[in-house]
């Protein structure tokens, strides 16, 4: 048995998927309990005894039917992940934090950034609000309690957002007005966790719904939202859909499988449709410990990709061929999403301080794209 999922990146093996789709359970780790939604790598690691009080701590679900009962959102599961990342940083080589200035340091889990004439946007999470950088200053230039955002990006006249803990799209208009939502694909199929966003380079845009946020489900999708309004279907079966980037001829969708530790690819079809699911590169590969977690992912002005992180404070600059090229830091816990400025000489880090309590508060970094 390789592992859980096919090396083609389509066909998970089902003999280990269906073994831990059979219960959602706690994992005992010498005098620990290592909770089940865990990046998966760390079930079964050695926890140092410092973390033994913490995990213990953590009362994890028993059943697979109660923690289906219990829907945990994405705000219940950051408490235990928080102590999964703190295992993972541990087990990991420590690395220098790069020299990296401060934007905002009072952001609440700020996330999904875009840079468009003069401004950086990006959402709270936490604060539920698109926020805009001026280089000098932040605003809030879009607010919708309930909504989660994930990640903002231009379409048509104004911006279309991810709201992860409503379930839908919002279309904003450049006055900071939503427009118009969608809480459905075009098959009916509501949507579950909205996350990430990415041009489709005809005025539409590639949307990830990750899933419920627990690691056992593998129902994540990539949808496509046509410049005319049409959100249809474009893959499924994806462990946690994430981050998600085009390559720079447009043939190739970039996709992060958070849940599975890696990066496929699709390839794009004239007409927006995806084929050829491949495996791209595992975290692991790039000398990131086991659990790594992959977050965002950006094609930048160089022609590498850049993956952000849940796992640690630390982006991974990694060439078309898969190998690695650099390791950005930044001095947080996470580094989940990035944007380019407009000369591509600096990159806007967004960066989680304390990933167990919400709001989750955390700081977005200007950092020299050296």
């Amino acid at each position: 048995m390789i592992d859980e999922f096919g090396e083609d990146g389509s066909i998970f093996d089902r003999r280990v998927a269906e073994g831990r789709l059979e219960t959602h359970r706690s994992v005992q780790v010498g005098i620990t309990t290592v909770p089940d939604h865990s990046p998966p790598g760390l079930r079964g690691q050695p926890a140092p005894f410092f973390l033994a009080p913490i995990f213990a701590s953590l009362r994890p679900t028993t059943t697979r039917a109660a923690a289906r009962a219990a829907q945990p959102n994405r705000e219940e599961r950051h408490a235990s992940f928080a102590v999964s990342c703190l295992l993972a940083a541990v087990l990991a080589l420590p690395a220098a934090a790069g020299e990296a200035t401060i934007i905002d340091g009072d952001a609440a889990f700020p996330e999904g950034p875009y840079w468009l004439d003069g401004k950086l946007y990006y959402v709270e999470y936490g604060g539920h609000t698109i926020d805009a950088w001026d280089g000098a200053t932040s605003t809030e230039f879009w607010k919708e309690d309930g909504c989660g955002p994930s990640a903002v990006m231009p379409f048509g006249d104004g911006f279309l957002v991810t709201c992860y803990d409503s379930g839908k799209l919002a279309a904003v208009s450049k006055d900071g007005k939503t427009t118009k939502t969608w809480d459905a694909d075009s098959t009916g199929a509501p949507l579950v966790g909205p996350n990430d966003l990415t041009a489709d380079g005809q005025g539409g845009a590639y949307v990830t719904a990750s899933g419920p946020w627990e690691s056992a489900p593998i129902v994540g999708k990539v949808l496509h939202l046509s410049a005319d309004g049409t959100l249809a279907p474009a893959a499924d079966d994806l462990h946690y859909a994430n981050g998600v980037a085009r390559s720079a001829d447009g043939k190739l969708l970039y996709v992060n499988e958070s849940e599975a530790g890696r990066v496929i690819t699709f390839a794009v079809g004239p007409d927006g449709t995806l084929s050829d699911r491949r495996l791209f590169v595992r975290l692991t590969a790039l000398d990131e410990p086991v659990g790594a977690y992959p977050d965002g992912i950006k094609l930048g002005p160089d022609g590498n990709l850049y993956v952000g992180q849940y796992s640690a404070g630390r982006v991974l600059v990694v060439t078309p061929a898969g190998e690695l090229v650099r390791k950005i830091e930044v001095p947080s816990a996470a580094a989940p999403n990035l944007a380019f400025g407009p000369d591509g000489k600096t990159i806007y880090v967004t960066a989680v301080d304390d990933t167990a309590n919400a709001p989750y508060k955390g700081k977005v970094y200007a950092v020299a794209n050296e």
